[in-house]
């Protein structure tokens, strides 16, 4: 068991004041160790989620990070370097971090660790070179260097996806509407519009199913978490959330080689991995984060996850927003609070521990003793998930 000690996200959004990773970093640590009611020695690692080089132009960011921070090794007052280490996952980064994390503390090779997750994919590059980096991200060879693109990925996936269950692109224009209203309830939200179906469904087609208004923004931005063993925390922190499970998994790079391209099986194995960790069943969960790069792949999640009996007749009937039986994504979502890869899994588990804690934007209580945060790099190719309790479970 390990608690979420401190948690930070300053603002998601498209920076343009001359600031870049290593202030956002910053930030959000320093946020996330007062909110722990520690201090910077009383850090002993440090793992920083950064999913591309090429956005923040810096080989090694960790130990640049650790360095700024003060939990590099020679500096005045003796203080010893941390263990520090940088993560790598895709879309799955942030998640990924965090699993690296739990594993030091539960392991007892460290006590207390912090987790920094951070991207500047939107003010380093124009949009056309990230759109073409993220296609990289897939098989090089067959995908990124052929000019094929994550929407277009996503939207063969989403087709076959609807092709077998009946889901439509008015079903896939809901989530976006709904993701962005949640947003508009999230002052660090990139993207809190107040939008409609028709607004979706008339933007302009990008790789069907998907229209513009269905893709998740390019953001910049740092979140940062302070985990802790049991009794490492202040008094004041004894009753934080806490992560119990943690499961990932992988399936094959390229959509045509799988036995069900509309499919996630990577993250229906991760899931019964962390569900199996925590002695939980995935109906346990009360609230979700999950990752929808693309309004589609939110209802793909939730089926995959096992979360709903009948995902297209519950999400129709409202069953995932904020007054539903499980609410999904009240943070906005990727398509609402915004996209910076590798803080977004370390903003999900953020969100999941306030809410569980009451302590969320709204201040209110949502009645939930689970929580689920689930990301995935490619088209659900990298899957992690992450399950936390109430500190009272």
């Amino acid at each position: 068991m390990v608690l979420i000690a401190g948690a930070a996200q300053p603002p998601f959004n498209r920076r343009k004041d001359g600031s870049n990773f290593r202030d956002w970093a910053e930030t959000a640590y320093l946020a996330a160790v007062a909110d722990a009611e520690i201090g910077p020695g009383d850090i002993d690692a440090l793992v920083v989620a950064s999913e591309s080089d090429f956005f923040s132009l810096q080989i090694n960011p960790a130990s640049v990070i650790a360095d700024d921070l003060g939990l590099a090794g020679g500096l005045a007052g003796g203080l010893a370097g941390v263990a520090t280490m940088r993560v790598e996952g895709g879309g799955a980064t942030g998640q990924l971090a965090v699993h690296a994390a739990v594993q030091q503390i539960l392991s007892g090779t460290a006590r207390r660790v912090a987790v920094i997750g951070v991207e500047g994919a939107a003010s380093s590059l124009p949009a056309a070179a990230v759109i073409d980096l993220y296609g990289m991200s897939f098989d090089a060879w067959t995908d990124g260097m052929t000019g094929t693109t994550a929407t277009a990925l996503y939207g063969l996936s989403a087709q076959c996806y609807m092709a077998e269950t009946g889901a439509t692109a008015t079903d896939f224009a809901r989530v976006a509407v709904q993701n962005r209203q949640h947003a508009r309830g999230n002052p660090n939200a990139h993207l809190p519009l107040d939008t409609t179906v028709d607004d979706v469904l008339n933007s302009p087609v990008v790789a069907a199913p998907y229209h513009r208004l269905d893709c998740s923004p390019i953001s910049d931005g740092a979140a940062a978490l302070i985990l802790a063993a049991a009794g490492a925390v202040p008094a004041g922190r004894a009753g934080a959330a806490r992560i119990t499970g943690i499961g990932a998994a992988s399936d094959r790079i390229n959509l045509g080689a799988r036995d069900n391209p509309g499919r996630f099986a990577a993250k229906t194995q991760a899931m019964q991995r962390a569900c199996a960790m925590a002695g939980i069943r995935p109906a346990d969960i009360g609230v979700a984060e999950l990752y929808d790069s693309y309004s589609g792949a939110q209802l793909q999640g939730i089926d995959a996850l096992g979360l709903s009996g009948d995902v297209l007749a519950e999400h129709r009937d409202g069953g995932f927003g904020a007054g539903g039986r499980l609410p999904v994504n009240l943070s906005g979502g990727l398509l609402g609070q915004g996209a910076p890869t590798g803080a977004v899994g370390v903003a999900q588990v953020a969100t999941c521990a306030r809410l569980l804690e009451g302590r969320y934007h709204t201040g209110s209580d949502i009645g939930a003793r689970y929580g689920l945060a689930d990301t995935h790099g490619g088209v659900a190719t990298t899957a992690a998930v992450t399950v936390l309790t109430q500190g009272d479970a």
